[in-house]
Order: structure tokens, then sequence, then C-alpha cells
């Protein structure tokens, strides 16, 4: 991190409830002491109560450029931003928002296409294969039209509220033209099975799908960016199925969100996507 804070830093935020694993704050540091820009990235824990009157606090700091947005707030936010990007107004859903100059916030989520983006660098293709989403929320939702719109052949949408994960799938069914349905989540005869619940952050987490049921070969994605194989994930890996964690998709998230706010990011030794939201 630049240990040079001045009077003119810009500062940016991440803001969500738990941060324990949160990986952005080092990230957009990193990012800014090599390409030496005045700013610095803070976590802002907040908890679901307090979004209110951080929200009219953070409007009052007139050097906040920007907020990265996690669980649980991608959907409540959208309540306090001036505008919408596109993929925010079609998700329902934000992770990310710049200030602008004129004080207004501009919001867009970019889960989905970090999602994609992150399986590619993988090898983990969604294309002409079906795929099993567990999880409706913000996140799940952004990925659920982004692996659609990859080219998945089908999609089954699980969620502990089914009203929701039919509404999600219609939505999807109608924009992308993808065969999307609501369903179990059950994995038997899935090619690529997604985990987009918070189910496995905590130790004694229920797994969001019967491992035994997964089909050997299969890939398994589970979103929760943490040090550790996530329960899922270890075993998946025993039943013979390929697994990812969620570092890709931070990775490919991050581009796009960058790119949102101003800046030029890859990993090293990932290719930029090739098409995707500006």
């Amino acid at each position: 991190m630049n240990p040079h804070i001045t009077g003119k830093t810009r500062l940016y935020g991440l803001v969500g409830d738990p941060l324990t694993a949160a990986k952005s704050p080092q990230l957009l540091n990193q990012l800014f002491a090599e390409q030496r820009v005045d700013a610095a990235c803070v976590p802002f824990w907040v908890k679901a109560a307090s979004l209110s009157a951080f929200v009219d606090g953070a409007r009052a700091m007139s050097n906040l450029s920007g907020m990265l947005v996690t669980m649980p707030h991608k959907q409540r936010m959208l309540e306090y931003v001036d505008e919408l990007d596109p993929t925010a107004r079609q998700i329902g859903a934000l992770n990310v928002i710049r200030c602008e100059a004129d004080g207004r916030w501009v919001g867009a989520i970019f889960d989905g296409v970090g999602c994609v983006l992150g399986m590619h660098w993988e090898g983990h293709h969604p294309a002409n294969k079906s795929v099993l989403l567990v999880g409706a929320g913000g996140a799940g939702s952004a990925i659920a039209f982004a692996v659609a719109s990859a080219g998945a052949s089908g999609l089954t949408i699980s969620d502990a509220d089914g009203h929701r994960a039919g509404d999600l799938a219609a939505s999807v069914a109608a924009e992308t033209g993808c065969e999307a349905r609501s369903g179990p989540p059950d994995p038997q005869g899935f090619d690529i099975v997604i985990n987009a619940t918070p189910l496995g952050m905590k130790v004694g987490d229920a797994m969001p799908v019967d491992p035994e049921r997964l089909s050997p070969g299969a890939i398994v994605v589970d979103i929760i960016n943490a040090p550790e194989p996530t329960p899922l994930r270890r075993a998946a890996h025993a039943r013979g199925c390929r697994t990812q964690d969620g570092g890709p998709m931070h990775q490919g998230q991050a581009v796009y969100a960058l790119k949102f706010l101003g800046f030029d990011y890859l990993p090293d030794g990932r290719s930029a996507p090739a098409h995707g939201p500006r």
C-alpha cells in the first residue's frame, strides 16, 4: 500500500458484512501503487441495519470516488444510487458504484461476466454445457444472465426461495433465449454446477448440493473466495470432478469493475476479455 496519503488522496471503499476474507483492498492498493495514483482503498464493514446511515455519511465525503459492494448489500444498495448501468438494471443488483464529480452515484454489476471470464481462464467454458446454478441472489442473478449469454445449452436455477428462482429463470429465458428453468439443487447429469450461495463460508454449513449426486468429470465452481477449499470443492474433487474456487471470478469481475472506475487492470498471465460490458 502506498503510505503517502495526502489531502488530495481519492478514497475507494469495499462495503459489506462480513469482510474477513475480502481481497479487494489489497488488489486496489497494489494497483494504485503500481500506477502511481493518489488513491487508497479501505474496507467499510457495514451491517445491514446501518446501511442507510452509512450512505448518508458516505454522501458527505467529497473525496469518495467509488465503492465495491458485496454481501449482503448488492440488492438493497440499488435504492441509494442515482443511475444504473444496463447490467444493474437487468439483474436488479449492483457490486460497484462510481461516484461522479457532480455528486451522482452510478451503479453496475460485473459478478456474472467476471465469473464467466474466470471460467474461460481456467478452461471451463460454459458454451454448449448444461448448467445448474444454486443461488438466485445478486451474484447468482448476474451469473445466470452471463452463463446463458455465453451459450449454455440449458440452465437450471435453484434457490431456497422457489419463486425467486422461477422469476429469474423466466427473465433469463426471455432476454437471452437460453432454455432456463427453476428446479431442485440436484446436480446429477449436469456438466457444470455453480454454487452462488454463502453455504460453505461458515463451519457447519449445509452443502449446497449433494456431492454424491455429482457426475464424475463435471465442473464444480464455488464462488466463495477462501484460502482453503470449501467442503463442496473437497467433496467434488474426491468424486472425480474438476473444481474452481472464487479466485478467478474475483479477478475477472475486478477487470470489468476497475475499467468502470477508470483504471486498466489485468492479472498477471491472464488474457483480456474478448467482449463484455464497457
